[in-house]
């Protein structure tokens, strides 16, 4: 589930790539109060995500841009969009909006049998751990979770989003259904590397970190409820992780249901 949310600019400002710690506080601030923002401090995956303002470039006054909001939890996203709704005064770090409309949303994969494209709408942080590195023939000084590249092969990669995925379906969806490591097959079936890049992250310590990151293009045929399920899963909350940070974030740019003819650029918007 999601709401969308239009904004127009207030003023002229450049577009400002380190928007995530601004965004997380605004919507940290509308669950403060409610059960949601009980878990701010807690050491788990959270139940949102969101992405980028886009169309990312510098903006002129008037210009308009789009935001959303993911999560498994309507009540949730109520809470962000009633924030919106009385506060419309949306400041992300030099970037000043108001936000004029709120509309919900609810992608779904398909019904089995679909296939389709889901694309990155924003850079996926994976990283492998340390116990892992032999395994993956990783040789490095430091005993510190390494951040996935390329050459590090895709197998942790895929194994690492697999891994946070499990940990999200136990938070989120109710115990008597099976995980993504508990079923058969691949949740893609093909992985596109689009780009792999570094950018500086100001997490919940307070000390920029630079970090790196990659997008994707993942090809996906339903195979029965489960994998339905599982992929949904990840438009509410996010590939890999830190996705309360805006990492992660995914669309659905194109889908085929069964008997019919492919659907280009839906649910397609960050």
């Amino acid at each position: 589930m999601r709401v969308l949310a239009r904004l127009r600019a207030r003023a002229d400002a450049a577009y400002d790539n380190a928007y995530h710690h601004k965004l997380r506080g605004r919507l940290w601030g509308a669950l403060d109060g409610t059960d949601y923002g009980e878990s701010h401090d807690e050491n788990r995956p959270k139940a949102f995500t969101y992405s980028n303002p886009f169309p990312p470039g510098d903006m002129d006054e008037g210009d308009e841009r789009t935001l959303l909001v993911a999560s498994p939890y309507e009540d949730l996203l109520a809470h962000v969009a009633a924030d919106l709704k009385d506060d419309p005064e949306l400041n992300i770090g030099e970037m000043p909006f108001t936000v004029e409309e709120i509309t919900p949303l609810a992608p779904d994969v398909g019904e089995p049998g679909t296939s389709g494209t889901i694309s990155t709408g924003t850079g996926v942080l994976v990283r492998i751990p340390p116990w892992r590195f032999d395994e993956y023939g990783i040789e490095t000084e430091h005993d510190e979770a390494e951040f996935w590249r390329p050459e590090h092969s895709m197998e942790p990669f895929r194994n690492q989003i697999e891994a946070n995925l499990d940990k999200k379906h136990d938070l989120f969806c109710p115990e008597y259904l099976p995980g993504p490591s508990e079923v058969d097959g691949e949740l893609f079936d093909g992985y596109e590397l689009l780009k792999t890049f570094a950018i500086p992250v100001t997490p919940t310590t307070g000390e920029t970190e630079t970090w790196v990151l990659s997008k994707w293009r993942f090809e996906y045929t339903v195979r029965n409820d489960d994998h339905r399920r599982h992929l949904n899963l990840l438009l509410d909350v996010g590939i890999g992780e830190r996705n309360s940070l805006g990492f992660g974030f995914v669309n659905i740019v194109d889908k085929t249901e069964p008997g019919e003819t492919e659907l280009e650029g839906e649910n397609a918007f960050a």
